[in-house]
């Protein structure tokens, strides 16, 4: 079934989508715009986006998609910093982005005592083993803008870093995350943080922190292996693997009373949106994919307590990799960076870093 959203009635100005309606019906369930393009953030904020992210490939796509204006800047800032490496001029572009779509996002952090209102930057991939490298660059980003959150990769050198960071009160969005294992080791972190703060009598303050379930980056991963191994599994099955682990880690956190807020991440489906409603968590769904679920989708009931049916899950509990990614003790922190799907990751934001090179090289030094 599918409406016009155009013909609808408008509440503050703002096309009644359905994304807005299940904001307004359900505002525990937090909605991210999952780039920091701001001319795609501002439209978002319309639908009731409270947030937004980024990410080396999300900022090369974001950059891509505006060249002539961030190419003029390149060079400006190579002719003010003669001695800056394509690398440091990329990673500057990528901070003045931020900033400016972290400002977009200021009402809602203002009106949300900081608990919204967030704008993820990520840490350089290429420091991911290193802690205090990851820490001196988290320390950096939290300075450019009050409502900064800063993603660290949830790995064992990240958890560390994360449970750092958070001690000095900044804001964590803990990436390169795709199991309830590595979701739960962030939390923990983030306890033992503000536990540390209250001990030694600093302030307790509202900082937002989530920690990433990539579903359908683990979706991916399952359907690699599966082809690898000529398993033939029921169609679709492998399309709820991702809403299991973010439903199963959700429902631990709300156990527990964590302060960290589980976020769903890398959408391949409409799955990884439409059955976490309800939840107090944060749905980060691509900008097209906004459009698309507002264009034909009717409604989005709650349903974050709706188990995945059984079979679903049997067949799934089938496949090791998923029991991995299901379970809460199925990987050893030392085993997170390990995990298929966070090699294949990373090895895309290497990736998409050396293509920010790139784009800052082909304008200082363009094709004779």
């Amino acid at each position: 079934m599918t409406h016009a959203p155009q013909s609808e009635p408008t509440l503050g100005g703002a096309p009644q989508t359905v994304l807005r309606r299940m904001r307004e019906q359900f505002p525990q369930t937090a909605l991210w715009n999952d780039s920091a393009d701001p001319a795609q953030l501002a439209t978002s904020i319309g639908f009731g986006a409270v947030g937004a992210t980024c990410n080396p490939v999300i900022a090369v796509a974001a950059l891509s998609a505006d060249l002539p204006r961030w190419s003029a800047r390149i060079a400006e800032i190579a002719e003010e910093r003669p001695t800056a490496t394509d690398s440091d001029i990329g990673w500057q572009v990528v901070e003045e982005l931020s900033v400016e779509a972290a400002r977009l996002l200021e009402p809602a952090f203002v009106a949300s005592g900081g608990r919204d209102g967030r704008l993820s930057i990520q840490t350089d991939p290429r420091l991911r083993r290193d802690p205090e490298a990851l820490l001196a660059q988290a320390e950096r980003f939290a300075a450019l803008a009050p409502n900064i959150i800063v993603k660290i990769p949830a790995t064992q050198a990240g958890i560390e870093a994360i449970e750092e960071a958070a001690f000095r009160g900044i804001a964590i969005n803990a990436t390169v995350s795709f199991t309830v294992a590595q979701a739960l080791a962030v939390a923990e972190a983030i306890e033992r943080a503000h536990a540390r703060r209250a001990e030694q009598g600093l302030p307790e303050v509202e900082l937002g922190h989530v920690a990433t379930i990539m579903g359908g980056r683990l979706d991916d991963w399952l359907k690699t292996v599966t082809q690898r191994e000529k398993m033939l599994l029921t169609p679709g099955v492998l399309d709820w693997a991702g809403v299991a682990a973010l439903k199963r880690a959700h429902a631990i956190f709300t156990e527990r009373g964590f302060r960290t807020r589980v976020l769903s991440a890398a959408f391949r489906n409409r799955l990884q949106l439409s059955e976490l409603v309800g939840g107090d968590l944060v749905v980060s769904p691509p900008f097209e994919w906004q459009r698309r679920i507002n264009d034909h989708v009717a409604d989005l009931p709650a349903r974050i307590d709706e188990p995945v049916a059984p079979e679903i899950l049997a067949e799934l509990e089938q496949l090791p990799e998923f029991r991995r990614a299901y379970e809460p003790d199925g990987l050893s922190v030392e085993e997170f960076e390990h995990f298929g799907a966070a090699r294949a990751t990373v090895r895309q934001f290497l990736e998409a870093s050396e293509q920010l090179d790139a784009l800052v090289r082909n304008v200082l030094v363009p094709v004779p």
